[in-house]
This record gives C-alpha cells, sequence and structure tokens, in this order.
C-alpha cells in the first residue's frame, strides 16, 4: 500500500484531494492540517508521497517542503504543491527547492491523479 499525506489548512480542501484520487489503487490517505501536523505525521511513518499547501498557519508550506527534502530519511519523498499562489516566483521557488509538481487551486481532479498516479509509480 502507497501512503499518500495530504496537507492543506482547509478540511475541505483535504477532502476534495481525497476524493479525486480515489480512482487510484493500493494507496491510502492521511491528513494533516498545517505544516508541523505533517511533520509530526512524517516522523511517526513515513509516506511515498505529499500533497502540500502553501499558505497555511503556523508553517508555511515552502518550509515544510524545504524540512521535508532536506531530511536524509525523508528526502526521496515526492512532494506535488497544490496552492492558490499562481504566480511564477512561488512556482519557481517551489520548484527550485525540490517541489515534483506545482498545481494551482482550483485545480482539476484528472490532472492531479494523473500527476500522482506519475510520481508514485516512477
Amino acid at each position: 500500500m502507497k501512503r499518500i499525506l495530504v496537507v492543506d489548512d482547509s478540511a475541505t480542501m483535504r477532502k476534495m484531494v481525497i476524493a479525486s484520487l480515489r480512482d487510484l489503487t493500493n494507496v491510502t490517505f492521511q491528513e494533516a492540517g498545517n505544516g508541523l501536523e505533517a511533520i509530526e505525521q512524517l516522523a511517526v511513518a513515513p509516506f511515498d508521497l505529499m500533497i502540500l499547501d502553501l499558505n497555511m498557519p503556523d508553517m508555511h508550506g515552502l518550509e515544510v517542503l524545504r524540512f521535508v527534502l532536506g531530511h536524509p530519511s525523508y528526502n526521496a519523498t515526492p512532494i506535488v504543491i497544490l496552492t492558490t499562489k499562481g504566480d511564477e516566483g512561488s512556482r519557481s521557488e517551489a520548484i527550485q527547492a525540490g517541489a515534483a509538481c506545482y498545481l494551482t487551486k482550483p485545480f482539476e481532479p484528472r490532472s492531479l491523479s494523473g500527476q500522482v498516479h506519475d510520481l508514485l509509480t516512477h
């Protein structure tokens, strides 16, 4: 079973993301409402992929991205950024920090599902 962590401060958005990925087989989902909670869950058990919002309280998504990819135990974890920030500066900063892909909200469920499927199978 592949494990995906969905990190977003909006419970509704987390549910929408998970619903759009329900067609993936052999996948389980965990949720985190902020960056600190995501890091806590990562410390308990590793994930095969993370879907991460940038704009969150307590810890910005870029800080989470840099922490995860900078840690030797987690640095191979593909991270999909899913955010409302559509500007080129934010996109560039996330990709340079190591994000596997960058998608903006509102998102196309098929596009997200395709990206996640590709990252989990490569």
